[in-house]
């Protein structure tokens, strides 16, 4: 006689549920419509692009992300379209489970303002930033003879200036001339520094220190049209 054992068909009766259920649910998962981002800005720059700005950049067949199916969104379409961006300098984008789409980003920060024929930001990597029209940034200018395809020498000294309590204070224009060597301006005073090349940078500007603390004491910095760094060893000053 077959004897039916029903703690079998129980078993495979739950196990067909669970699958049914599982199929059911993850049918109806990616079909949820994905809500408008939730954008967040990293660090401390925050002015360039506004969250209206990268909404408009999450953009998947043509169409705002929002109100699309789950399952269509490419994330790493999306961070690539964000990056892209001259503005943005990382950008991670997530989607939870109910269909919640989030975007982080982290905005270049501009050392310095480009003031030729053509006008941008070097951010501190040392690449292109364009200007926005957001927010100016409070930078040095930078003039004279620049190619964007080559900052190199001009991002070097300008790096120096933002990473310097002292320079970051004083100077507000940076010129690189033809044979790219190094001007530059100081706040409240109309004498040019000559810095020459980028050699012996330290030491050259340690002189400048040394000199604008002591004329500034003797209360001597108007008389001055150019203040020479070139050579290492002294500073050489020009009277007006």
């Amino acid at each position: 006689m077959l004897r039916i054992n029903f703690n079998y068909i129980k078993i495979i009766g739950l196990i067909l549920l669970v699958g049914v259920l599982f199929a059911f649910s993850k049918h109806r998962n990616s079909m949820r419509m994905v809500s408008d981002p939730n954008i967040e800005f990293l660090g401390e720059s925050q002015l360039f692009i506004t969250k209206a700005n990268v909404s408009k950049l999450l953009i998947q067949n043509q169409k705002p992300v929002s109100g699309q199916p789950k399952e269509i969104i490419d994330l790493n379409e999306l961070e690539s379209a964000l990056i892209s961006n001259p503005m943005i300098k990382k950008a991670e984008v997530f989607m939870s489970v109910n269909g919640e789409l989030s975007a982080d980003i982290e905005q270049k920060r501009p050392i310095a303002r480009v003031n030729t024929n053509a006008s941008y930001y070097i951010d501190d990597e040392g690449s292109y930033m364009p200007l926005s029209s957001n927010y100016t940034a409070r930078v040095p200018l930078v003039t004279g003879y620049i190619k964007k395809n080559d900052l190199k020498t001009v991002f070097e000294f300008a790096k120096t200036v933002d990473q310097d309590v002292f320079l970051k204070k004083h100077v507000i224009e940076i010129r690189q001339n033809e044979d790219k060597t190094i001007d530059f301006k100081i706040r409240k005073s109309d004498f040019i520094v000559h810095l020459g090349s980028l050699d012996m940078l330290e030491k050259k500007i340690n002189n400048f220190k040394a000199f604008y603390q002591k004329a500034s004491k003797d209360n001597i910095l108007q008389k001055y049209s150019l203040v020479n760094l070139k050579f290492d060893k002294q500073v050489i000053c020009t009277k007006t």
